[in-house]
């Protein structure tokens, strides 16, 4: 087909009788865009094709991550390979999180077992406390249920109202960043940028340049950058599929060893949360509670934080600093944690990541329903997948991270009582690599600095009940897990 995107998708293309009525396809088309709101976002379905792809290519790393960091602590008590098992409970809880959060709530943002969340689960919950990996999903499917009670009631949609718009700013941007620092510090052993790396002295420094992953992703960021300031749609997919190509073809990662493979049922993992719950006894209940607490804080405020950062980059948030049909994103995120402990993973959550699509142009749940599918149809193509390397994403999340650090400009810098909650915000999400942790921070200074200028009138109740949550979440932290 040739022409204009936009015209084909407005315009009844005629049959070889000259009706229009007759064109079953043109009938669904238009049926798909009305659902989505298509002329409301003023998006197209190109437009959102490319951006799910984008989004998709971004986050499929955790086809590969994720079942990797569970398998150490599944292993223990479950011999045997069980990797292809946790692929396909990655993919299959992916895709029924995205697919509700595309269908039911209509926004472009996308989902899947959460990291740093699922090392928590794996190397402090069963590995460090010795909780067996049945009762510790079994915590991951009732936080899940506690998070559809809380939307229910409205409280997760008044935590957000509750946060400053100083802080909404600051966490979009603390999450560009984060996003940047994901995509820069990979590991070059594995293939991932590596153009920040540790550093005993310094904390961080900048890599081996000359190490082919690190000069791959330098070529790809370059690559993608000038997609980018020319405007070829689909600049940040584009820039992955290259860099990637790229390497394959100068032997920096080995080619894809295959095309197709059929996907295992997990059948050792599914459906094990609810036999842990049977195993919650006097002796371990402390811990389990203990866990179940730790699991509820970080991933509300991780998701919060996410839809906030994400939601201002694609200007949902209103004037009243709120994100249209919040509930409805949020009970998407509650329903995929509870159902993802039922496939056998760790926390979904949702994604960062969403932001490449959103970038992309990507503004309805279109683009999530096509990373859903993709999510499914990856079950049969790991092969290809795994083979994707970081240093062909780690652009795209650059890119990303520069797009998204627009949200400072917001901030009223000459104002300390709100510009130096917003930069700790700012700050401390990179670098404690956690979006809960940097919005806890910032929450906890806003209404102190406030009080500090006397306008301790001006902050909301529910905003200082939050920052005394905030500080009972440090001193339990300290006290049961020691920091």
């Amino acid at each position: 087909m040739s022409g204009n995107v936009d015209e084909l998708e407005l315009r009844e293309p005629e049959t070889q009788s000259g009706s229009p009525e007759s064109s079953p396809y043109t009938v669904w088309q238009a049926a798909i865009a009305d659902y989505f709101q298509f002329s409301q976002f003023h998006t197209n379905f190109r437009t959102e094709i490319l951006a799910g792809i984008t989004t998709f290519m971004t986050m499929a790393y955790i086809l590969v991550v994720n079942p990797l960091i569970l398998s150490d602590g599944i292993f223990i008590s479950q011999p045997g390979d069980l990797f292809p098992q946790l692929v396909v409970a990655t993919a299959v809880s992916a895709a029924i999180g995205t697919l509700i959060m595309a269908l039911y709530a209509n926004y472009p943002f996308c989902l899947a077992p959460g990291m740093g969340i699922n090392a928590f689960f794996t190397y402090s919950v069963v590995l460090g406390l010795g909780i067996e990996w049945r009762l510790a999903l079994a915590a991951v499917f009732i936080e899940g249920l506690i998070f559809v009670g809380l939307t229910l009631t409205d409280i997760r949609r008044q935590i957000i109202k509750a946060i400053p718009m100083c802080l909404k700013s600051a966490t979009g941007a603390g999450v560009g960043l984060f996003i940047a620092y994901i995509g820069l510090a990979g590991d070059p052993a594995t293939g991932g940028a590596g153009i920040i790396v540790a550093n005993e002295v310094t904390k961080t420094a900048l890599g081996r340049l000359t190490a082919p992953p690190t000069l791959m992703a330098i070529v790809g960021l370059l690559l993608t950058a000038a997609f980018l300031v020319r405007r070829i749609k689909g600049g940040l997919l584009w820039g992955i599929l290259a860099t990637a190509l790229l390497g394959w073809i100068l032997g920096v990662t080995p080619w894809p060893q295959g095309i197709i493979e059929a996907p295992p049922a997990p059948a050792n993992i599914f459906g094990q949360a609810i036999i842990g719950v049977r195993q919650i006894t006097a002796a371990n209940v402390l811990n389990f509670v203990a866990v179940l607490f730790v699991f509820l804080f970080v991933d509300i405020f991780d998701t919060i934080g996410t839809l906030t950062g994400v939601g201002i980059k694609a200007g949902y948030i209103d004037e009243n600093g709120e994100l249209p049909r919040a509930n409805k994103a949020l009970m998407s995120d509650a329903i995929a944690t509870t159902t993802g402990a039922v496939t056998g993973t760790s926390s979904v959550t949702t994604y960062v990541e969403s932001a490449a699509g959103v970038a992309e142009g990507g503004r309805t749940g279109f683009t999530a329903l096509i990373v859903a599918v993709l999510f499914l149809l990856s079950m049969l193509f790991i092969p290809i997948l795994g083979a994707i390397p970081g240093y062909a994403t780690a652009p795209t999340l650059v890119i990303v991270g520069v797009l998204m650090m627009s949200n400072v400009a917001t901030i009223r810098w000459g104002d300390l009582g709100e510009a130096i909650p917003a930069f700790l915000t700012v700050f401390m999400i990179p670098l404690t690599f956690s979006i809960a942790e940097g919005l806890a921070i910032g929450f906890i200074t806003y209404p102190l600095v406030k009080a500090f200028q006397g306008k301790a009138h001006e902050v909301p109740i529910p905003t200082w009940i939050l920052a005394g949550i905030f500080v009972g979440r440090f001193v339990f932290m300290t006290l049961r897990f020691g920091g």
